[in-house]
C-alpha cells in the first residue's frame, strides 16, 4: 500500500511537471485558430479550421494524422527560415559559449575542490564556508560590478564574460566535487605520493579518473545553466549575430506585431530539444554521479 501511494504520488507530481512541455509541443502542431481556441483542446486529430488549412493549401478532406503532420512540418519549417530566428546561427553560439562553460567549471571546480577535500592547510575550513556562502548571493547582487569590470576591460559585446568566470570555480559545483572526493580513501593518495607523484600529477591521474560521474553530473549543470541562461546574455550580448537562443527567442516572440503561439512554442522546442537529448544520452551516467557514495571495485 505504501509503495503503491508512493507510486500515485511520484506520478502526479511527474504531469504537474509534464503538462506545459506536453501543452507547448501541442500547439506547436496547431493552426493560429486552434491556439488561440476558447476553450483550448490538447490536440484535435481533425482540425476545424478549414480557413486556416486553405491558407496552408491543406485539402479539408485529407485524412486526420496527415493534416497535423502538415501543419506542424510549416509551422517548424517557417520558424527555423525565419530570418528573425537564425536557428544555426543561434545555437553555435550557445554551444561555443556552453562549451567554454562545461570545460571551465569542470576544470576550475575539481581542482579547488581538491585542495579543500584532500589538502591539509590552515583555514580550509574557513574558506570552504566562504564559498558555500557565495552561493546564496544572486546574479542580481554582483551584475554590476561585474559589468564595470568587463566594460573597463573592453569584453561588452562580446561572449567573454558569459564563460570566462567559470574558470574561477563555481561555488556549487566546488560543493559537490568536495563531497564525492571525501569519499575517496586518503591511502590511495598516500601511495601515490609515496611514489612521488606531485598533487597535480595526483588530481589529473588519481582524482578526475575516479570522479568520471560526479564530473558528468557537474558537465551537465553547467551546460543546461549555460544553455538556459538569459539574463547573463542580455546584460553583456550588444549585436544580434552574437545572440544565444533564449536572448533570440525573446526578441522573436516580441519582433513587431507578436509573434503567433504556433510558432513561438515551435521554437521553444527547438531550443529545448538540445537539452533533452543530451539528457537522454547522459541519463545513466547522470544517475550513477548522483546515486554514487564511494569507490567502485
Amino acid at each position: 500500500m505504501k509503495k503503491a501511494t508512493c507510486i500515485l504520488l511520484l506520478l502526479l507530481v511527474s504531469v504537474f511537471y509534464a503538462g506545459p512541455f506536453v501543452w507547448m509541443v501541442s500547439t506547436s502542431l496547431k493552426t493560429a485558430v486552434e491556439a488561440g481556441a476558447d476553450p483550448p483542446r490538447l490536440l484535435p486529430l481533425g482540425s476545424t479550421d478549414v480557413q486556416g488549412l486553405a491558407a496552408r493549401h491543406i485539402s479539408p478532406d485529407t485524412p486526420p494524422l496527415l493534416q497535423r503532420y502538415e501543419i506542424a512540418y510549416q509551422n517548424y519549417h517557417k520558424v527555423l527560415t525565419d530570418p528573425a530566428f537564425d536557428f544555426l546561427l543561434f545555437a553555435r553560439n550557445t554551444l561555443l559559449i556552453a562549451s567554454g562553460v562545461v570545460v571551465g567549471s569542470i576544470i576550475s571546480s575539481s581542482l579547488v575542490a581538491y585542495s579543500l577535500a584532500k589538502l591539509h592547510w590552515y583555514g580550509r575550513n574557513l574558506v570552504f564556508g566562504l564559498v558555500l556562502a557565495t552561493m546564496m548571493l544572486p546574479f542580481t547582487v554582483f551584475m554590476i560590478p561585474h559589468y564595470m569590470i568587463f566594460k573597463f576591460l573592453g569584453l561588452i559585446g562580446t561572449n567573454l564574460p558569459l564563460w570566462i568566470g567559470s574558470f574561477c570555480g563555481v561555488p556549487f559545483y566546488i560543493f559537490l566535487l568536495r563531497q564525492f572526493y571525501l569519499t575517496i580513501p586518503d591511502e590511495l593518495l598516500a601511495a601515490a605520493r609515496i611514489d612521488g607523484c606531485s598533487e597535480f600529477r595526483i588530481w589529473w591521474s588519481i582524482m578526475l579518473p575516479l570522479s568520471r560521474p560526479a564530473l558528468a553530473v557537474v558537465g551537465l549543470f553547467a551546460f543546461m545553466a549555460a544553455w538556459n541562461d538569459f539574463l547573463g546574455p542580455l546584460v553583456y550580448l550588444s549585436h544580434r549575430q552574437n545572440f544565444t537562443l533564449s536572448l533570440a527567442l525573446q526578441f522573436f516572440q516580441s519582433q513587431a506585431g507578436g509573434t503567433p503561439w504556433e510558432l513561438l512554442m515551435a521554437a521553444s522546442v527547438l531550443v529545448i530539444l538540445p537539452i533533452l537529448a543530451l539528457f537522454f544520452i547522459a541519463q545513466k551516467t547522470f544517475v550513477q554521479g548522483i546515486a554514487t557514495t564511494g569507490m567502485k571495485g
